[in-house]
């Protein structure tokens, strides 16, 4: 007979043995590669900005499973389950079904009214659940959530010279330049420009993000600037070293080709760091991420919601 799951809240010297836990447990080789990254990234330099907690699975004196929660700042209705991961020996024997009635207690206890399976920008593992983890998407069914929306991610092959990612952007920086406009890699005096144009232009939480890519170790962003004034930018790492992302361009300035140029000037990047492909995150215009990098949709996922009960 199973001992009984036992949940607690985990404290940050436990992080080692939370990335070990997962590291065994997220099924695609390419997030077990990054585990470290993704626990430091939800656990640690989240927890500066919004409430986060970690919780454990006990059986015994055995981690069998672990949730990181966190709340967004902007709206403490919503609480986020940032990321889940139980032993492959361990699962449906009630430790996910233990760890999300744990999360929801405590997420309620914080405000909440509702529970997102979704990524909480701009720290986030993953946009939601990846359709590829099956038991994942079968276990947030049985426990009443409701799917809410798709998004997905695109791959830009970086492992040949010749990679449509990777083409130069040489003629089209000449090009920009006779028009006035300059594209340079960001430096950290350029941040109260970027974030400004971000929290202007676009909103949401891409001033955070290019906070946590500009001057940071392996991370990094691009802009393009007209008579001093920052028009466009890329960035890169703030998720993580191989994710792209955020990007954008001003209203008055779509259409030249900015874009592009930057985006592959944060792949070079990416390349020279010794990455294979970039995920470019949580996506929205496909066919321009299609022609500017030959990127293709690759990862798919669900995100899902439940009113958590009075």
């Amino acid at each position: 007979m199973d001992a009984e799951i036992i949940v607690v809240e985990l404290t940050p010297e436990l992080a080692p043995a939370v990335v070990r836990l997962c590291e065994g447990a997220l099924d695609l080789p390419e997030d077990a590669a990054e585990a470290a990254v993704i626990v430091d990234a939800l656990w640690s330099r989240a927890a500066g900005d919004r409430p986060v907690f970690a919780l454990g699975a006990y059986r015994g004196p055995e981690l069998v499973g672990v949730l990181i929660g966190s709340m967004p700042a902007a709206d403490q209705r919503l609480g986020h389950v940032d990321l889940v991961a139980v032993a492959p020996e361990h699962r449906r024997r009630g430790a996910a079904r233990a760890l999300l009635a744990g999360a929801e207690r405590r997420l309620a206890g914080l405000g909440a009214a509702e529970v997102l399976l979704a990524g909480n920008p701009p720290y986030y593992a993953w946009p939601g659940i990846d359709v590829r983890y099956t038991p994942a998407v079968c276990a947030a069914l049985a426990l009443g959530y409701q799917q809410d929306r798709t998004a997905w991610n695109m791959t830009a092959d970086l492992s040949y010279d010749d990679s449509p990612a990777l083409r130069s952007t040489d003629a089209a920086e000449r090009r920009l330049a006779g028009q006035g406009v300059t594209v340079r890699e960001a430096e950290p005096t350029d941040l109260p420009a970027l974030t400004e144009l971000a929290r202007t232009t676009f909103g949401g939480t891409w001033d955070a993000e290019l906070a946590g890519s500009v001057g940071r170790s392996g991370a990094g962003c691009h802009l393009a600037e007209r008579d001093g004034e920052v028009i466009a930018f890329a960035a890169y790492g703030s998720s993580r070293p191989s994710w792209f992302g955020p990007m954008g361009t001003t209203p008055a300035a779509e259409g030249s080709g900015i874009g592009g140029v930057l985006l592959r000037r944060c792949l070079r990047d990416q390349r020279a760091a010794g990455h294979d492909s970039a995920q470019i995150g949580w996506v929205g215009p496909v066919p321009f991420y299609s022609r500017s990098a030959g990127a293709r949709i690759e990862r798919v996922f669900f995100l899902y919601r439940k009113q958590i009960e009075d």
